[in-house]
């Protein structure tokens, strides 16, 4: 039935956040495969794929707290570490050059260059009962030892597709380090018959030699159980990586989710090119870029499973996607 003449009731928070001893394990894949993009595939960010570990609560050595609880103040805390892939390619794969027919050999190409990053991340997590902050970096490699070459064409070749013809023209290799931070707010607007809403406003920033950017977002979810986490993340957002940490108050929940980014892009190495080389490959890259996101999430005996589609705008100038989407599948499970 409604409650109070179908008026949205107020919802009453937790004091604090509910004690949760067990940690998290993650598996994350996205794919631009999941698209509603016709007769296209392996274009701009084609493969995503992470494992991520998230700790109980109130677990850390001593020394890691005392400076989590210096950046963010009181709150539970946890650690989260992960690895991460990601690759990205020009929408042409089959050409063995990036340089087209008439196009002048320089630098500066008409389509995103090949590239591959094999990252790993550790994260400093408080929680509030309205709040999740997370603080950390990121450390690795972009290049030819970030693996999309082999994983990409190898995959290619399992499932007797054509393999990817221009990544001996991948950006150079260079490593990786970033620090990155955020925060996401979960603001109850109410309930209807059992079912609860609230928003999930964010903000996050980074910098370092892979990426610079500012983002914020907003996220609205329906469902049953909204308490037990801060939404679902996608491997790109390391601002807001330690989003995998949730626990259920009830045997069945779910919700349904839509929400919008913005992100304001002040340097993008996999779009400009390596760091410190002048003559890397390298596309213009637009400074604004904005993401829609839509999806559902299920959580039951111990499990988190969801689906996320995102929409993004582009990302350097001669994009010819219209909006690029792709999918995302995440499993975590506690231990």
């Amino acid at each position: 039935m409604l409650a109070g003449g179908a008026l949205l009731a107020p919802h009453r928070a937790n004091a604090t956040p509910a004690a949760d001893n067990q940690g998290t394990w993650t598996i994350q894949g996205e794919n631009d495969a999941a698209s509603t993009l016709k007769g296209t595939s392996d274009q701009y960010y084609t493969s995503g794929e992470r494992i991520n570990w998230t700790s109980g609560t109130d677990t850390l050595p001593t020394p890691i707290a005392a400076i989590s609880k210096a950046i963010w103040g009181a709150g539970v805390q946890r650690i989260s570490i992960g690895v991460q892939q990601l690759i990205f390619t020009p929408r042409n794969t089959q050409v063995s050059s990036p340089w087209g027919p008439g196009q002048q050999q320089s630098s500066q190409l008409r389509d995103r260059p090949y590239a591959s990053l094999l990252l790993g991340s550790v994260n400093l997590i408080t929680d509030t009962d309205t709040t999740r902050s997370v603080f950390g970096i990121e450390f690795g490699v972009m290049g030819s030892a970030g693996l999309g070459q082999k994983v990409q064409n190898g995959f290619h070749n399992l499932i007797g597709d054509t393999p990817n013809q221009g990544w001996s023209h991948q950006l150079q290799n260079q490593p990786i380090f970033q620090v990155q931070g955020g925060r996401i707010w979960r603001m109850p607007l109410g309930q209807i018959g059992g079912v609860e809403f609230d928003t999930l406003p964010s903000g996050s920033a980074a910098i370092g030699d892979y990426q610079i950017y500012g983002r914020i977002g907003d996220m609205i979810r329906i469902g049953q159980g909204l308490n037990a986490d801060f939404g679902i993340p996608t491997i790109q957002a390391a601002g807001t990586d330690g989003t995998d940490a949730y626990k259920a108050q009830r045997p069945f929940a779910w919700y349904v989710f839509g929400g919008v980014e913005g992100e304001a892009v002040a340097y993008d190495a996999s779009l400009e090119g390596n760091t410190m080389r002048s003559n890397s490959l390298h596309v213009i890259k637009k400074w604004d870029v904005g993401e829609i996101h839509a999806g559902l999430a299920f959580m039951f005996c111990g499990l988190r499973v969801s689906y996320s589609q995102v929409w993004q705008t582009q990302q350097f100038n001669g994009a010819k996607s219209g909006l690029f989407n792709y999918g995302s599948v995440m499993v975590s499970a506690k231990f």
